[in-house]
């Protein structure tokens, strides 16, 4: 079996891939690698009057990005092209005149403004207007019209739909679907709509383009949202019009908002201020790249919205992911989406990067902001100060900035916490004697705080405290003796005469 897994993920370009996307590509990748199998990405684009500009392109540097690469795309073609539904019609147009042929779908004639009408009419009796096995021989169809009148009318080009025979006298009423998910879903038929399998505008809708691209790209698992179980019973008649072998299928469960309650949107993010896209989309609408993210943390908070591998392990590498990926430990329930949890994988993410990476990130940052020529023990010690205090990349520069720039001002609570009446004098005596210092190094640093505390007749503690504050701003920054050490005796002095000046 597993050789022959192909799954696929399928996104419309209708805008920005929401974070709830990536996830179904996630699991697909994940199930695909797992399996030895292939992982197809399909666009799907038939819906021509909702298509964006530049969304199929912002699909591909999105899953790129995150390292979810598709084995086949409509830019890696393989034998089962083409990938993009909107160069694929000649194959729908032959797969619905056969279900036509058999009586198995029918061209529907009613205007929108005909159905509309019957929709209120339903309304003011209390009841819902449903086109299927009840009243289709009442409506404007194949039908209930003759052969000779349905030639005429396709001839003149009267606008029209193909509808699929959902149920009709003597078929079963109930189809079966089962799910790895969910389990088996019993479905009664006589209660479903004649689903339109070609609209007027000449392209196939989503259901019947998606089922005819799984079975010709020979899909033998559809991993989907949990928003599509309503159609399952559709697809499966489909597959059974057809006599085709159907694949398996899983449900995904929703992500929810962090309150919870409802589905996760885009509006959730704008109100609570994070990223719900991959990447950047437009002027505003930034990314969880743009935000500071890595593209491993992503992956790894969203595998762990509705899946877990059995045991407490929370930060994994995309390799122990496929290693340990398994649809039968996918919850039933929505997730809830932790904007907090997620800033916390970020921070284990970037904890787990070699020092000679995160030096290299620190390096662009610096040479972004200054001019400022750095050694190669210089940034690697930087950035062993800096790496366990960030959180998020974004927030880099304002880690690094103590090591090139003054405070643009003091901690008001950390002046009044640490500042007493002395403490100017013994910074002033720190400065005198870093004049003639030329080692900044911890131990010796040490000793000469502790000869000038002594001489004061105070302890070591009372300038520690003001001497965080005079270089950084606050209490808070790396180990006090190495970032001394880093800066040298002039910044040192500097930054202590400075503060001098503004704080007294």
């Amino acid at each position: 079996m597993a050789d022959s897994v192909r799954v696929r993920f399928a996104p419309s370009p209708t805008g920005p891939l929401h974070i709830g996307g990536v996830r179904t590509a996630l699991y697909n990748y994940l199930y695909a690698k797992k399996n030895n199998g292939s992982f197809l990405l399909r666009i799907e684009d038939t819906d021509q009057k909702r298509t964006v500009s530049g969304a199929e392109e912002y699909i591909y540097s999105a899953l790129e990005w995150l390292g979810i690469v598709p084995d086949e795309s409509p830019k890696h073609e393989g034998s089962l092209g083409p990938y993009r539904q909107s160069e694929r019609n000649e194959i729908y147009e032959k797969w619905v005149q056969i279900l036509i042929d058999k009586d198995l779908a029918y061209y529907a004639f009613d205007s929108p403004e005909e159905l509309d009408a019957h929709r209120k009419e339903h309304e003011k009796k209390g009841k819902t207007f449903i086109y299927n096995w009840h009243n289709r021989l009442k409506l404007k169809n194949s039908l209930s019209v003759s052969a000779k009148e349905t030639s005429e009318k396709i001839k003149s080009g009267a606008p029209y739909v193909v509808r699929f025979l959902m149920w009709n006298d003597g078929d079963d009423e109930v189809v079966r679907c089962p799910d790895i998910i969910r389990g088996n879903v019993d479905v009664d038929c006589k209660l479903l709509d004649d689903k339109v399998l070609y609209k007027s505008d000449g392209f196939p809708t989503y259901h019947f383009a998606n089922v005819v691209d799984d079975h010709l790209m020979k899909i033998s698992h559809v991993i989907r949202g949990e928003e599509w179980l309503p159609s399952l019973a559709l697809h499966i008649k489909l597959y059974d019009a057809f006599s085709w072998t159907t694949p398996s299928f899983a449900h995904l469960p929703l992500i929810l908002k962090p309150s919870g309650k409802g589905k996760l949107s885009k509006r959730d993010g704008d109100q609570l201020g994070f990223p719900v896209f991959p990447i950047q989309w437009g002027d505003e609408m930034k990314g969880y790249r743009e935000t500071g993210f890595l593209p491993e943390a992503v992956v790894n908070f969203l595998a762990l919205l509705g899946w877990n591998n059995g045991d407490e392990q929370e930060v994994f590498t995309i390799e122990e992911m496929v290693s340990f990926f398994d649809l039968n430990r996918v919850h039933h329930a929505g997730a809830r989406f932790d904007p907090e949890k997620n800033k916390w994988f970020n921070q284990q993410h970037i904890q787990a990067l070699s020092l000679i990476a995160f030096a290299q990130l620190c390096k662009a940052e610096v040479e972004r902001h200054t001019q400022t020529y750095l050694t190669d023990e210089k940034l690697l010690a930087m950035a062993e100060m800096v790496q366990p205090r960030v959180v998020l990349l974004g927030d880099l520069w304002s880690a690094l900035k103590i090591f090139f720039e003054a405070p643009d001002e003091y901690d008001s609570k950390a002046i009044k916490k640490v500042w007493k009446e002395n403490t100017a004098t013994l910074l002033q005596a720190v400065a005198d004697r870093l004049v003639n210092e030329d080692d900044l190094k911890a131990v010796a640093f040490k000793s000469l705080l502790l000869s000038i505390a002594e001489g004061a007749g105070t302890g070591i503690g009372a300038l520690m405290g003001p001497l965080r504050l005079v270089l950084v701003g606050s209490l808070t920054g790396p180990d006090l003796l190495q970032l001394i050490h880093s800066l040298g005796a002039r910044v040192v002095i500097d930054r202590i005469n400075i503060a001098l000046m503004k704080i007294s």
